[in-house]
């Protein structure tokens, strides 16, 4: 088994493990779980309510997880599910979520705007566009694995 990596996938794994590390850095200092943050961050970025579906696509965590921790933010009186059609839901806010995800989510959101907001254009639109290349790439590619 070769164990050698390309010095660019080295580097952009340690970038990862550091930019993960960062963002549990920020949940934990709002006192938060790393799940309970992308499911304040993903209602944030939405901008209301969002159907319990897309909060598991998007946060990229296990069904059973954001469950979980939806279960316990209802238990805090942070969230609420609702019912959508048959089968699906929708997790809403009450109002003491709102004010936790704007203590919380929405200032990480602001910093992030702030960082993009920031950088030339072009680069944003570069950085977005290899970001968008290599995870299409690897789906790809994760098919044949």
């Amino acid at each position: 088994m070769n164990n050698a990596k390309p010095e660019g996938m080295r580097r952009f794994n340690h970038l990862l493990g550091e930019l993960d590390a960062t963002y549990h850095d920020i949940a934990l200092k709002f006192g938060l779980s790393d799940s309970a943050m992308y499911i304040l961050y993903t209602l944030c970025d939405e901008g209301a309510d969002c159907p319990l579906s897309e909060i598991c696509r998007r946060c990229g965590l296990s069904k059973q997880t954001v469950n979980s921790a939806i279960r316990k933010l209802e238990t805090e009186g942070i969230l609420y599910l609702q019912k959508a059609g048959s089968r699906g839901k929708i997790v809403c806010m009450t109002e003491a979520g709102r004010e936790l995800a704007a203590r919380t989510a929405m200032r990480l959101l602001n910093a992030e705007n702030a960082i993009l907001a920031s950088w030339p254009p072009q680069d944003v639109k570069k950085y977005l566009d290899l970001t968008e290349r290599f995870l299409n790439d690897i789906r790809e590619r994760a098919t044949c694995l």
